[in-house]
């Protein structure tokens, strides 16, 4: 056999392990994938609180804690009063006012104040909103058979998202838990994320790309809560002042939605109509009207002002990030979206900075 032909089938043996190794590898990473993927929300929403939460854990352990693993559960113990107390007193109002609107219905005592006049002269929508709301005031029973398939529609979308809500909470109760357990071993975890982002991009990227991963993250986490706060303040300020029942329940809602990256209008806007439902259309009502239902908006405004603050990149990169990524991947997509944004921002321009460089104007090479 020629030493050329013998060189040839060990190329060729060698090729074939390659390629059988990377199918077996290729195999195992599909298979450990699809194992994981029932979790993978899970567990980025627990990495997501544990990043947020930590900084907590550290100023706790210089104090009266010692390990991390006591001020851990004491977080989520905290975590559990501050989300369940409010959301069982909400249950409790809600299911109170169902019931007494149910007795109301029953009884045939409700009735719908008539509009005034001056609302049919309110330009564009007045005259088919007046004779709405006439309607509903002389026929409310009619008024109801007429548009019972769109009440149904609606109807079956609310306990549709009623339903995703309660799941969504208890998702977030168990990565809570779960990020408690990461807190608790919380500089292994750093350890390992430098080390596995350094594997990734090389030794002297990655210290910098997990610090920045951590500092998006938080900065993200902080800038929604503030602004949900904010919106929060604003909102129940003139719950208050106009006298809504339940304001401090209502403006909880708000907190929460805000939080969740849910519309502050799905509370504003049938609080405004109950006001001019129960108060009548005047000048009170209508300057309540308009800032809530703007206030309502302010997370709009906001979020190009808090979000990315602390972050070594500049703010419309985490702002792009966090509104495409909350269009293509929901709530959680609101974290990652900045996070790989970010990244891909800083090595964008390490590559281009360890380019060949541009030599200055009027600069010549020496000979």
């Amino acid at each position: 056999m020629l030493p050329t032909q013998t060189s040839d089938m060990a190329l060729s043996r060698g090729l074939l392990d390659v390629l059988i190794r990377a199918g077996l590898i290729a195999v195992l990473a599909i298979s450990c994938f699809r194992i994981f993927y029932p979790f993978l929300n899970l567990i980025v929403w627990s990495m997501i609180l544990a990043i947020t939460l930590y900084p907590l854990l550290v100023k706790l352990r210089g104090g009266v804690l010692k390990k991390d693993g006591h001020a851990a559960t004491l977080i989520v113990l905290v975590a559990f009063a501050i989300i369940l107390v409010p959301t069982w007193l909400m249950g409790n109002a809600i299911a109170d006012s169902l019931e007494r609107t149910m007795d109301i219905a029953k009884s045939g005592t409700f009735q719908i104040p008539p509009p005034a006049e001056s609302v049919a002269a309110w330009p564009l929508v007045g005259q088919r909103l007046y004779d709405f709301w006439l309607q509903a005031a002389t026929d409310l029973t009619g008024l109801v058979l007429k548009y019972a398939p769109q009440l149904k529609e609606v109807g079956v979308a609310l306990l549709g998202t009623v339903t995703s809500l309660g799941a969504g909470l208890l998702v977030f109760f168990v990565a809570l838990i779960v990020a408690g357990i990461f807190m608790a071993y919380g500089e292994e975890g750093s350890r390992s994320a430098v080390q596995i982002a350094s594997r990734l991009s090389g030794p002297e990227n990655g210290p910098k790309i997990a610090e920045l991963c951590t500092a998006t993250i938080r900065a993200v986490a902080q800038g929604v809560v503030g602004i949900a706060f904010i919106q929060m303040l604003l909102v129940g300020v003139a719950f208050v002042v106009i006298g809504v029942p339940a304001a401090g329940l209502l403006s909880l809602a708000v907190l929460l939605l805000g939080i969740m990256q849910l519309p502050a209008t799905l509370i504003t806007i049938p609080v405004i109509a109950f006001v001019i439902a129960t108060k009548g259309v005047g000048v009170a009502t209508i300057i309540f009207s308009v800032y809530v239902f703007v206030a309502g908006l302010a997370d709009n405004v906001l979020k190009p002002l808090l979000l990315g603050r602390g972050v070594d990149v500049p703010m419309p990169v985490v702002l792009i990030g966090a509104l495409g990524g909350m269009v293509t991947g929901g709530v959680i997509g609101l974290f990652v979206g900045p996070v790989v944004l970010a990244v891909g921002y800083q090595l964008f321009w390490r590559w281009v900075e360890d380019g060949p460089k541009a030599e200055a104007p009027g600069e010549q090479k020496k000979p």
